[in-house]
């Protein structure tokens, strides 16, 4: 039975921490589903198409290089539906400190209730990129500073294309 995988976020913008991510998931599953969250109430600076076109850009290669499975989706429901419904058995979860971690654990457990099938498999960040968020990325690149070092460089084109005008 392959290993299947789901990988959640709002990937908005995908930085140089989700792909750090990815490099690593890849080696614990047969299959990635990078899964983009899309909620009515929240205003995203990338649209659901071009936050998808960033993922399959930034993250195909990476696990084609493992020879891993690749795909994305989006949701609008809850994480561990969305992981059923796509037959993940394992939910991929990030974390950058301590304070992801207590976070997490409380959505894990509460998963864990709803999906026993569905185990959640943290991931530490990489040294380097445990400080970047998206949030700091976007507010960087809207102040027209450089975000080179945080995001992939397609990524890093598209931001200072956003903002550009």
């Amino acid at each position: 039975m392959p290993r299947i995988a789901l990988y959640p976020g709002s990937f908005d913008p995908v930085t140089n921490g989700h792909l750090d991510v990815v490099s690593r998931a890849v080696a614990l599953c047969d299959r990635l589903i990078v899964a983009i969250g899309v909620h009515p109430g929240k205003k995203p600076l990338f649209s659901t198409q071009e936050r998808l076109e960033m993922v399959e850009t930034v993250f195909a290669p990476v696990a084609a290089a493992a020879h891993c499975a690749f795909d994305c989706t989006t949701y609008d429901n809850l994480t561990v539906t969305a992981a059923q419904r796509v037959g993940a058995t394992i939910m991929i979860r990030g974390l950058r400190d301590g304070t992801d971690l207590d976070y997490e654990m409380q959505i894990a457990g509460m998963n864990e209730t709803m999906a026993p099938d569905v185990h959640t498999v943290f991931i530490p960040a990489g040294v380097s990129v445990r400080p970047i968020t998206a949030t700091l990325v976007r507010q960087i690149a809207q102040m027209g500073g450089d975000v080179s070092a945080f995001v992939p460089p397609q990524v890093a084109h598209s931001l200072t294309t956003k903002f550009a005008g």
